[in-house]
């Protein structure tokens, strides 16, 4: 007996349907990769990001060791803020809970979205790092000339010392950067300033 015809176009369409399923699925990953990869960095100080937790207990502090924390201040071409540290570093005992104000205020003549990003320098440093309070990623409007004092509460955890990459380590650096905010994201320079009339934006 003659083996069944098989019939091209429904192996066609398999393979098509086959096909878009598969890059429905890809683009879907996308998207969720983005928030776990954010998780991921927030959880184990990946890259530099500061971890975010509780404050430990008093007991856990080490009065015999420190780290002096600097802290760096940026602003992003298109927003006309100004912003600095109350001061320009600090000594922490490690697991000792610290805070530090910031001043921003807006110098322009109209009302000024900005939300500020953040990371932490050596990028080692990140997953010792932890904020228990932070500014970073909420954006804030202020109006022409208001003056805005925002908090940072963190603590560098004591485990530094128990890994060979940071033992050494006796200082860190905390760097902020505003920019203007567009739906609540920080948006480039680029984006930030008007285009001329008439002008096409790619986006």
């Amino acid at each position: 007996m003659a083996a069944p015809h098989q019939n091209p176009s429904r192996g066609a369409n398999r393979t098509a349907l086959a096909c878009a399923g598969l890059a429905v699925g890809m683009v879907g990953l996308a998207f969720a990769s983005v928030p776990l990869y954010d998780a991921f960095c927030k959880a184990t100080g990946y890259d530099g990001t500061p971890r975010q937790g509780p404050a430990l207990a008093a007991s856990a502090a080490r009065a015999d060791d420190s780290m002096v924390v600097h802290f760096d201040t940026n602003v992003a071409p298109g927003l006309p803020w100004k912003f600095a540290a109350e001061t320009n570093s600090v000594e922490a005992k490690l697991g000792e809970t610290k805070t530090v104000f910031f001043r921003v205020q807006n110098t322009g003549t109209k009302p000024a979205t900005g939300v500020a990003t953040f990371n932490v320098q050596p990028g080692l440093m990140g997953g010792y790092f932890v904020k228990i309070a932070c500014f970073c990623f909420n954006a804030q409007t202020l109006q022409p000339g208001e003056t805005l004092d925002v908090p940072v509460v963190f603590y560098v955890d004591p485990a530094v010392r128990d890994d060979s990459n940071t033992a050494h380590l006796s200082e860190m650096t905390l760097s902020y950067t505003y920019f203007a905010s567009k739906n609540g994201e920080p948006v480039t320079a680029a984006a930030a300033i008007p285009a001329p009339p008439g002008t096409k934006r790619e986006f």
